[in-house]
């Protein structure tokens, strides 16, 4: 029964054996994807392992095989039982032997059921097969089509729907695509593909159960665009768009909005998506400076009213926020702000973001260094000033000390305290207290407090530190208190090790000391191996026995050291660590990126990547490539073995299928995460003429404004050779590309310039062939157009000891993996006999073998593994053959000369030949030979050499005309020499013989009096020429004398010898004052000359100077009218015609003519506009040019200004037009007659006037009439003449004559004396002739104002002498040069004399004194022509007293003459001397400021009449009203 029951049972143990090895083989089956996936994290490069990478498929092979290995085993096996060894009862033991016995009989039966069993299972298959083809033939007979197995192009069931949102809101785009193969999805904005990577946070593609979706995250305004989703499969491509509109809240429109969005509780953080997206780095301070840690992030959703919760960390606990520590979060920016930082600030800092997914941060150290200190020498600050044990009677006050690296040991320690509210701090201990804690006592109860500690050490007192928090001096019951410590300061630390961490940082550990109670923390310092100076690493203790060191140069090598802090102070310092190089740590390579198809030919295709851009810190040895259907999940091995290149060939591809590749890198550390998926690429064999696309585009040399792009020719050439390139370039962000070369290039390079700085840009490349232009190039990276830090060029040069020609970069930046790249031409130049590369720490050198023409070109270097670290130079044959030269120098050994043998003659007339080599050595030996004859150090020549400057010399004392030759100095140095020849002959020795001379000469003068500076010019202030010079080595008996022409100048002044400085005085310069000047100065130890020529150049040169002065000195313009016109003068302190001065009228230039004429006067320039019309309206110009700067001055003659101006003129005008005209005495009556009784008296003169003018004789006042006696003619409207026959004594009186028309006229007094005979001759008395005022006077207009500001300096020109004292008139035929009739007397240069003073009033002509002259020798003189003014002898008639003096000197008369009844009234302001020019004209004289009649005043012959109109033949009227005329100067001192 038993054994049937057991053989029963076998069949269904069979079963389940089956079943169970069944499962495990199709779990192993289904797990192949993921084992495959698994071995990806798992991979070993090539160089690491002899052995290929292992690939996944040998997993499963495996697995499979011992899938097989159990199915192959016997169905079901009886195990032996262990024999048990416990107790058994008696019926225990039967049962077993029972069970044994089945157990034997069973084994011997197994072998033939495995055998039915295993023949059982195989025709059981057989059937199952059989039945399962049936069931399949009859499902395809009766099977309808399904349409999910027919290819077909994409089609959208769902399409996209355009959107309307709010700025900063997000927005979601949706689609449903069909498809078979199932459609591959792309979306653009405006055209251009939506890249994910381009803005972090910005855009989130999604993909899933058939809905594609973009979600944008955070709108702008800049979104508003239309979006396209574009699926394409093998069959075709279809396209859905919509438009997303972002619009922006304004007003209450805005705030509406606001409302609508929902309500968050008050966990609202868990509902926001927060990504950081650029953090804080290391940050370095210094002590009072302000810092900022800034972190942007990217929020969803972004609402102004809902920002994320941010929270701020130092060392692990949260910061303490108030005016020491400021932070904000708004517009995804998180910042802190620490405005005055201090040692307590530093330390670690952590930025915590609460989100959904939990918590994001990120940390980075601040470091804060000391600041300067106010010694040289003084310790840092303390810091971390505490409290502890606050009670009524004391505070214990406890900080740490700072960090002592170069500066002496700190001494002691001084504690001040500050009541809360008040400034004043006072120190609390007298004496240095030496540990860092300390008893404050004398505080008042309930007063509160702060508190600061200053360190101390023998160069002085440090920086206070920053005050404490303020305490309350109360009992409390409860406050911390300061944990006790042993006595003394620490043990060192123990052993220190340094290892790499970044490319700037080292991770330093180290052991605590033996006794660490009391610890506050840990000091590190750092040295560079090679230097002796420490630096600190850290300025607040550190807790931790690990810290990481920041802010090292990569590349340099560094050993470290830390010490102990308690409150004693700093335990001894630790053992140095080993050096360290900063390097970054190994890790695995980041992901390469920018995968791209190169060729296709339907069954394979090329594709290539660009390397990581970071290594991991080892090289890469290695490239893995996967791919993957598009239309699938599972990646596959392309490659199972290492790849080197980074260009792969992918073969075994179905044509028309999409696929997708990733690639990973892998360096000593492992296998490198991989790079994102590739676009898919149809595999679709490429059979165009046109070439496929450039690949590996890099960037090398980026400049501010330049770069050079480098790339690989294409891999599919089309139908012919690559015959060039074009190379297209655009802003990053923008679809405008700007070819910029206009022909094709044949090189693989080019060098962009004009970029903007700062400015980002892109760059594609497109290849042509003889059938057109290929495929563009994969887009570059943008690349910013800025100029590295640190960034050095290549240096060509010699070396100074082998003579090789060398181009050599020092990187500014180098990693451990960094290779040094040199390129001809942009060609990498591989091993190459003509060139040895050399590398040596951050410097590499590229040395030319025996370097020739075919050597020139351009060599550029790339340094790997930095941030583009690169630089080229061009070696040109001009550089090559100076190189050539000096390396011929450097191997051939010579004595290098910087200077060749030359001659300098020195003081004495000694003469130094000197050479000068750029080194020499002290066993230098040398010597001179003139005409071939050695010369030896002796008498008459001295040699010397000085080795720190490398010249060598020879003196000659007495250089002759018998030293002409040649000079030659020979040098020996070690095994260098070196010649050098000078030929002092001809010329060249005649000109250094003169020179020898000349000094020796000069030595000789300079024994006695002689000029130390020789003459010079310069103008003063009041534009006065000094010809100045010094003197040197005087005496009082030296004497000093000018010259100018060889004639001797005496200047007002002698000159001060014994000042030591001359000047000779030139006032008035111009352009007669040209010549040689000559200074001599003498005594009896010789004498000494200086000259000076003023002409050319220098006379230029004084005249700018002149120039300036005028020019920075001129007045405003002012405006004169006169009777010609309208006059405009500028007054300033010199003027002379040889300035450059120019006159404008509305920017064009004026040339003097009759319209416009042009002068001036010392004082002033003027310019007359003569008979203005409205044509000279305008803006009037003066500009006066010093050489350098041109000085202007203007005047808008123009408005109102100008008819006031033209009104006058006009007035003018007319008066002068009276004054021509009036009736007057030509000439031919004297001014005295003394006749003898019974003789006959004739009085004739020529009178003259325009009409014909009346005539009136007079005696004593009373007109005369004709009579037998007395007899009056007047012949031909020209002669008049009064005879009186036999004088008597009753005929003696004043006679005068009056001459008048309608203009005007005059009057001449005679005194006739008659004498009896054998009487005495009476005494001659002078007459006063007298002038008439005009019958019409025009209109009075109104006159500019003359200028208030007028130039202070005295006229340049003596004042004449006052009328009445002038010498002997000359004759009156001569042509007049001044506008007013001239005295027959000699006149001064103006016509009116320049008062001293501005208050000064000339006499009266009337008061002048007699005069002894005998009358002209010409009374009957006429004038020439009507036009002209003739001078008049004969005295004019005193005008009424209403009338002012004329500016006209009066005329001396020979005859006592009678004083007028009524004296003429003074003139109330002084007639200055006149600044023009005489013009032809009789009344163009401009007046003097107050000066109110041009012409001389005139007493009536009676008494004077109330009115000028009343009396027509005693009183006429002035040519002039003296109220209108204005002076053309201003009255000056």
């Amino acid at each position: 029964m038993i054994l049937s029951s057991q053989v029963l049972s076998r069949p269904s143990c069979c079963r389940i054996a089956l079943t169970c090895n069944s499962a495990r083989r199709s779990l192993c089956e289904g797990d192949m994807s993921e084992v495959s996936s698994q071995q990806e994290s798992h991979r070993i490069p090539h160089s690491c392992c002899q052995r290929p990478r292992k690939s996944s498929s040998k997993s499963v092979t495996q697995v499979q095989a011992q899938a097989t290995e159990a199915m192959a085993e016997p169905a079901y096996t009886i195990p032996v039982f262990r024999q048990r060894h416990v107790a058994r009862t008696t019926e225990e033991t039967e049962e077993t032997e029972e069970y044994q016995r089945v157990t034997t009989k069973v084994e011997k039966g197994l072998a033939a059921i495995q055998e039915e069993l295993r023949r059982i299972r195989t025709a059981t298959k057989t059937q199952v097969d059989n039945l399962a083809i049936e069931k399949e033939v009859k499902q395809m007979m009766y099977k309808k089509v399904d349409l999910d197995e027919i290819p077909r192009l994409p089609d959208f069931i769902v399409a996209l729907r355009p959107h309307t949102v709010w700025e900063k809101t997000p927005v979601k785009l949706f689609c449903t695509v069909l498809g078979n193969p199932r459609p591959i999805v792309k979306w653009y904005k405006g055209g251009v593909p939506v890249d994910p990577l381009s803005a972090p946070g910005k855009y989130r593609i999604e993909s899933k159960y058939g809905v594609h979706s973009l979600i944008i995250s955070r709108c702008a305004v800049s979104d508003t665009a239309e979006y396209s989703a574009v699926a394409s499969n093998a069959y075709g491509t279809a396209t859905s768009a919509a438009t997303v509109i972002v619009r922006r809240g304004t007003g209450g429109g805005w705030s509406s909005q606001i409302g609508l969005v929902p309500h968050l509780t008050e966990i609202h953080p868990s509902k926001l998506e927060v990504s950081l997206v650029e953090c804080f780095p290391v940050t370095f301070g210094v002590e009072g400076e302000s810092a900022s840690l800034v972190c942007t992030m990217v929020v969803v959703p972004d609402l102004p009213n809902l920002p994320p919760v941010v929270q701020w960390y130092r060392d692990d606990k949260p910061l303490k926020l108030g005016h020491l520590a400021e932070t904000s979060m708004r517009g995804g920016v998180a910042r802190l702000v620490l405005p005055h930082l201090a040692k307590d600030d530093e330390g670690l800092y952590t930025l915590r973001v609460y989100s959904k997914d939990g918590t994001s941060e990120h940390c980075a150290y601040l470091f804060v260094s000391d600041a300067p200190t106010l010694a040289a020498g003084a310790p840092g600050a303390p810091m971390s000033i505490k409290a502890y044990d606050i009670n009524s009677e004391y505070v214990l006050v406890a900080w740490r000390p700072p960090n002592t690296v170069n500066e002496a040991p700190i001494s002691g320690y001084f504690v001040d305290r500050c009541e809360v509210g008040s400034d004043a701090w006072v120190q609390c201990n007298d004496a240095p207290v030496k540990v860092c804690k300390y008893p404050v006592h004398g505080l008042k109860v309930g007063h509160r407090y702060h508190f600061r500690v200053r360190a101390v050490n023998s160069a002085g007192i440090s920086r206070p530190s920053r005050k404490s928090e303020s305490v309350t001096a109360l009992d409390t019951t409860e406050d911390e208190r300061l944990q006790g410590s042993h006595e003394g300061v620490l043990s060192a630390p123990g052993q220190v090790v340094a290892s790499r961490n970044t490319k700037s940082s080292v991770f330093v550990q180290w052991e605590a000391p033996r006794h660490a109670q009391g610890l506050m923390g840990y000091y590190i310092d750092g040295r560079a191996v090679g230097t002796k100076e420490w630096f600190p690493c850290n300025h607040k203790p550190f807790k931790l026995n690990r810290f990481v060191v920041h802010g090292l140069t990569p590349g340099e090598s560094y050993v470290f050291r830390v010490q102990a802090v308690n409150v004693f102070g700093l335990s001894d310092e630790s053992q140095e660590s080993s050096p360290v190089e900063v390097e970054s740590a190994l890790a695995t390579p980041s992901a390469p990126y920018g995968i791209c198809m190169l060729s296709c030919d339907g069954s394979s295709m090329t594709v290539a990547w660009k390397s990581p851009k970071r290594c991991g810190g080892s090289k890469i040895t290695a490239y893995y490539v996967d791919r993957r259907d598009a239309d699938t999940l599972v990646w596959k091995e392309v490659n199972a073995g290492a790849i080197a290149d980074r260009v792969c060939t992918v073969d075994n591809l179905t044509e028309g299928t999409f696929y997708e590749f990733k690639v990973q890198a892998a360096n000593i550390a492992g296998v490198g995460l991989p790079s994102a998926p590739s676009y898919p690429m149809k595999c679709e064999a490429w059979t165009t003429e046109q070439p496929g696309p450039a690949y590996d585009l890099t960037f090398s040399e980026v400049r501010s404004h330049s770069l050079v792009l480098v790339w690989k020719a294409p891999v599919y050439t089309g139908a012919s050779a690559v015959s060039g390139y074009f190379v297209d370039m655009a802003k990053k962000g923008s679809c405008e590309w700007a070819t910029l070369n206009q022909n094709a290039i044949a090189h693989r390079y080019l060098q962009v310039t004009d970029l903007e700085e700062g400015e980002s840009y892109v760059f594609r490349v497109r290849t042509v062939n003889a059938h057109g232009i290929g495929k563009p190039s994969m887009v570059t990276e943008a690349v910013c157009a800025r100029l590295p830090p640190g960034t050095k060029e290549i240096v060509a040069g010699v070396d100074e000891e082998t003579g090789d020609i060398f181009l050599s970069l020092e990187a500014s930046d180098i990693s451990a993996t960094s290779d040094f790249v040199w390129s001809k031409n942009y060609k990498p130049i591989g091993e190459c006999p003509r060139i040895a590369v050399t590398t040596k720490g951050r410097t590499s050198r590229l040395s030319f073998i025996n370097p020739d023409k075919d050597d020139l070109g351009r060599y550029s270097v790339v340094v790997t593994d930095t941030d583009g670290v690169s630089a080229s130079h061009t070696l040109t044959e001009d550089a090559l053959n100076a190189m050539l030269e000096l390396s011929q120098a450097i191997r051939n050994p010579v004595v290098p000369l910087k200077h060749g043998l030359n001659y300098e003659v020195l003081e004495k007339g000694h003469v130094r030949f000197w050479v000068q080599a750029v080194k020499i050595s002290p066993s230098l030996s040398y010597r001179f030979v003139v005409n071939d004859k050695e010369v030896t150090s002796g008498e008459g020549h001295k040699m010397s050499h000085d080795v720190a400057t490398g010249v060598i010399q020879m003196i000659v004392d007495n250089f002759t005309r018998a030293s002409e030759g040649t000079y030659t100095v020979q040098i020996h140095d070690g095994k260098a020499k070196a010649q050098s020849s000078l030929v002092l002959v001809g010329d060249v020795f005649l000109a250094a013989v003169k020179e020898a001379e000349f000094q020796r000469r000069e030595y000789v003068r300079k024994q006695g009096a002689h000029f130390s500076e020789a003459l010079n010019f310069v103008v003063t202030e009041d534009c006065t020429v000094m010809l100045a010079c010094k003197l040197a080595n005087v005496k009082k008996e030296t004497t000093f004398h000018w010259y100018k022409e060889d004639a001797e100048v005496l200047p007002e002044s002698p000159p001060s010898v014994m000042s030591g400085a001359c000047a000779l005085p030139i006032p008035l310069f111009s352009r007669k004052d040209q010549g040689v000047y000559k200074a001599v100065v003498g005594d009896e130890r010789g004498k000494d000359t200086s000259t000076f020529d003023i002409s050319g150049q220098v006379f230029d040169d004084i005249i700018n100077a002149i120039a300036r002065n005028a020019g920075e000195s001129a007045s405003d313009i002012v405006l004169q009218c006169t009777p010609e016109g309208i006059r405009l003068q500028c007054y300033m302190n010199y003027y002379t015609e040889e300035m450059k001065t120019v006159w404008k009228h509305k920017e064009s230039k004026i040339a003097s003519s009759e319209k416009m004429r042009i002068g001036g006067t010392s004082e002033m320039a003027w310019m007359q506009v003569c008979d203005p019309s409205d044509r000279e309206k305008g803006l009037y110009t003066l500009e006066i040019y010093d050489g350098v700067k041109t000085h202007s001055r203007t005047f808008d003659l123009s408005g109102q200004a100008y008819t006031d101006a033209y009104e006058e003129y006009l007035r003018l005008k007319a008066a002068a037009f009276a004054e021509k005209n009036r009736g007057r005495v030509m000439g031919g009556l004297p001014d005295v007659v003394t006749i003898m009784e019974q003789k006959s008296l004739s009085l004739t003169c020529t009178v003259w006037g325009e009409p014909t003018p009346e005539v009136t004789w007079f005696k004593n006042e009373q007109e005369v009439a004709s009579n037998e006696h007395t007899r009056i003619t007047f012949d031909g409207g020209k002669f008049a003449s009064m005879v009186i026959n036999q004088v008597t004594p009753e005929d003696s009186g004043k006679y005068s004559i009056n001459v008048r028309n309608k203009y005007g006229g005059e009057f001449v007094e005679i005194t006739v004396s008659v004498y009896r005979p054998g009487d005495k001759i009476p005494e001659a008395k002078l007459g006063q002739p007298k002038m008439a005022t005009p019958v019409v006077t025009p209109g009075r207009p109104k006159s500019p104002t003359p200028p208030s500001k007028t130039p202070t300096r005295k006229s340049p020109t003596r004042a004449p002498k006052s009328p009445t004292s002038a010498p002997k008139a000359k004759s009156p035929t001569r042509a007049p040069k001044s506008p007013t009739p001239k005295s027959p007397t000699e006149a001064p240069k103006s016509p009116t004399p320049a008062p001293k003073s501005p208050t000064t009033t000339p006499k009266s002509p009337a008061e002048a004194p007699k005069s002894p002259t005998p009358a002209p020798k010409s009374p009957t003189t006429t004038p020439k022509s009507p036009a002209e003014a003739p001078k008049s002898p004969t005295p004019a008639p005193k005008s009424p007293p209403s009338t002012p003096k004329s500016p006209t000197p009066a005329v001396k008369s020979p005859t006592p003459a009678p004083k007028s009844p009524t004296p003429a009234p003074k003139s109330p302001t002084p007639a200055p001397k006149s600044p023009t020019p005489a013009p032809k004209s009789p009344a163009t004289t401009p007046l003097s400021p107050g000066v109110k009649s041009p012409t001389p005043s005139a007493k009536a012959p009676t008494a004077p009449p109330k009115s000028p109109s009343s009396s027509p033949a005693r009183s006429v009227k002035s040519p002039t009203p003296s109220r209108l005329v204005k002076s053309p100067t201003p009255a000056r001192k």
